[in-house]
């Protein structure tokens, strides 16, 4: 798999049948490696080891309902409080981060409320911050660490 620009980790990785899985460690089972879950195990490593978010408050491709539509989430980090304060959109490398994925995240947090957005290929990441007052999102050279949520 390609190398990503997220800081390295201890990736647990097994053949079986010819395929290739990557453990989860949220969800704590094996998992087919796709490209796009390459980079959903490398932001779910960072948010844990680097941004210091509890494993306990992360939930990883859950449904939920856009427009009676159901639709998977990729990665979501609640407060300590249950409020959803993260939500991540997760793409493979090989696809580049256009407006539709930005509508694809905006669509999503219409139900979801989350106050700051991710979106990554692995490559290229961007953040925000949405002020549901002014009805407008911040772009963010990085996301908070969880320390500042409480």
């Amino acid at each position: 798999m390609e190398k990503l620009s997220f800081p390295d980790f201890r990736i647990r990785l097994k053949n079986k049948e010819n395929k290739h899985f990557i453990f989860d460690i949220i969800r704590k089972k094996w998992f087919l490696l796709t490209q796009e879950e390459w980079v959903r195990q490398h932001c779910i490593h960072f948010l844990i080891f680097f941004k210091k978010y509890p494993k306990s408050l992360i939930n990883v491709e859950k449904k939920l309902l856009v427009n009676g539509l159901p639709k998977r989430y990729d990665i979501i980090v609640y407060s300590k409080k249950g409020n959803v304060i993260l939500l991540v959109e997760c793409k493979a490398p090989n696809i580049k981060i256009s407006q539709d994925v930005f509508d694809q995240i905006a669509k999503y947090n219409l139900s979801i409320k989350s106050k700051y957005l991710m979106v990554s290929n692995g490559l290229s990441h961007y953040f925000c911050e949405v002020n549901y007052e002014s009805n407008d999102y911040y772009f963010l050279a990085d996301i908070p660490d969880f320390k500042t949520f409480n």
